[in-house]
């Protein structure tokens, strides 16, 4: 009977013990205020496009969440690994399935997020308060296809067969399918087979769903994509340091280009026929960049000139010079203040 009674006062005394952890621990939540969240779209149901108004995520400017130490500790840590806190919005699973534009009550979203639960933690407050989003149906479209290099700029196939594929798009949107195609396979795809490759639909959200249909893309030799071009009557601006440009504006010290006829000598580039017109249009087309610390140097003085190539296009390499760049020769002379010519009166 004694042994009885002493079990159960263990027992008692066990009990309240954990009572008394579970009191302190949550007597013990923090509050931590997080200020890199995001919510991104996701779609379950394919029927539906959901997308936010000018941005591929919407932005939490500010969103408190409390709970344990320990918890807390777990999220300043998982923010410090991968620099945001994502939280996805399935409008499908919201019961939210009518197009047109649509406002909703943030805070709700967030304190039933699965993101911010697996912390063990609760939502108590966000800005803005209102989530804004779109809803747009998807239809079955023909849309053509384009080519793009892994920095998303444009590439100029050969050919693409099909050149248009079925795709379920917007509605309301005109869009294309894309193949980004990296180095190697833009190498294989010189080659006379080229190669086969679905395209995809890319959401506002940057979410990618792949076309049923494969196609086959042709790129053109190096050689042959790339040619010889003169650019007549090129462009020559000169950049001063600001230190530099002020001395120059006050008459203190005088620039002279002394071989400006031969920097202005038709420039000849290898280019596609786009970068070729492309940097005909640029402007200008040639920099000369002065610093202040050359007004300290003596004499006759030289610098090779910076060709403003569109930047685009020197990444995708289709322009390059031919031959040596231009060479300027320039003269930086100080004006004494007698020689500075005084003001009339």
């Amino acid at each position: 009977m004694e042994r009885k009674i002493k079990f159960g006062k263990i027992a008692i005394v066990t009990f309240i013990t954990i009572l008394i952890w579970v009191w302190a621990d949550l007597a013990l939540d923090e509050e931590l205020t997080v200020y890199q969240a995001t919510i991104r779209a996701v779609n379950s149901n394919p029927k539906f496009w959901v997308s936010f108004p000018d941005t591929l995520s919407f932005p939490i400017d500010e969103m408190v969440v409390k709970g344990p130490h320990r918890r807390i500790t777990e999220l300043k840590k998982d923010l410090e690994k991968k620099g945001q806190f994502e939280i996805d919005f399935d409008a499908a699973t919201e019961k939210m399935t009518k197009p047109g534009t649509h406002s909703q009550p943030l805070l709700p979203l967030l304190q039933k997020a699965k993101e911010i639960k697996r912390f063990g933690l609760k939502a108590y407050s966000c800005k803005p308060d209102t989530l804004d989003f779109k809803i747009v149906g998807i239809v079955k479209k023909t849309v053509a296809v384009q080519c793009f290099d892994e920095n998303g700029l444009p590439l100029k196939a050969e050919s693409i067969e099909p050149a248009q594929v079925d795709a379920l798009v917007p509605d309301d949107v005109t869009i294309t399918a894309k193949v980004t195609l990296n180095s190697k396979q833009i190498k294989q795809a010189t080659e006379p087979n080229g190669i086969n490759i679905k395209p995809y639909i890319e959401r506002s959200t940057g979410q990618r769903d792949k076309a049923a249909e494969t196609v086959n893309i042709k790129m053109p030799l190096e050689a042959e994509r790339l040619r010889n071009f003169t650019i007549k009557a090129p462009t020559l601006s000169i950049a001063l340091s600001p230190p530099m440009l002020g001395r120059i504006q006050t008459g203190e010290y005088k620039l002279e280009v002394t071989n400006l006829t031969q920097v202005l000598s038709p420039i000849t580039i290898k280019a596609t026929d786009e970068a070729k017109l492309a940097y005909e249009k640029q402007f200008p087309k040639m920099t000369l960049y002065i610093m202040d610390e050359d007004k300290d140097k003596t004499g006759e003085q030289t610098k090779v000139v910076v060709y403003n190539f569109p930047q685009d296009s020197l990444q995708r390499k289709e322009i390059e010079l031919v031959g040596s760049p231009a060479i300027a020769q320039f003269k930086i002379t100080l004006i004494s203040s007698a020689e500075t010519p005084k003001p009339p009166g």
